[in-house]
């Protein structure tokens, strides 16, 4: 996978992926990372997340449903979840290869452009 800055991985979309690939090295994720400000790896390299405290629980709710348009655009949804009313993260992988693909990085790059009401 080629590394790529935020705004290369958001001029692209999302490719269709049904397997048959191979996910990112270990190494080649944690490089992308470091362009991308706030994901980190969880589950053994094989995810990515990020987290963050809105205002309240509707300002998580309507960032959820911008999430979900480009999400839904690109073709490549994330899990979403909400705790404690305001505490809101993302996780990213590949489903279809148990792991990360650039799909993955292009979300988050996206994920990382809209705007979200954040506990002040």
């Amino acid at each position: 996978m080629k590394i790529q800055a935020a705004d290369q991985l958001v001029a692209k979309k999302c490719k269709p992926c049904e397997g048959g690939v191979d996910a990112c090295t270990l190494p080649e994720a944690e490089d992308q990372l470091a362009k991308l400000d706030g994901w980190y790896l969880t589950h053994e390299g094989q995810r990515i997340c990020k987290e963050w405290t809105v205002k309240h629980f509707m300002a998580g709710m309507n960032f959820f449903n911008k999430v979900a348009e480009v999400a839904e655009e690109d073709g490549h949804h994330p899990d979403l979840h909400i705790a404690g009313y305001r505490n809101v993260s993302i996780e990213l992988w590949t489903h279809a290869i148990g792991g990360l693909s650039e799909n993955d990085f292009i979300l988050a790059a996206k994920i990382d452009q809209i705007p979200v009401a954040l506990k002040s």
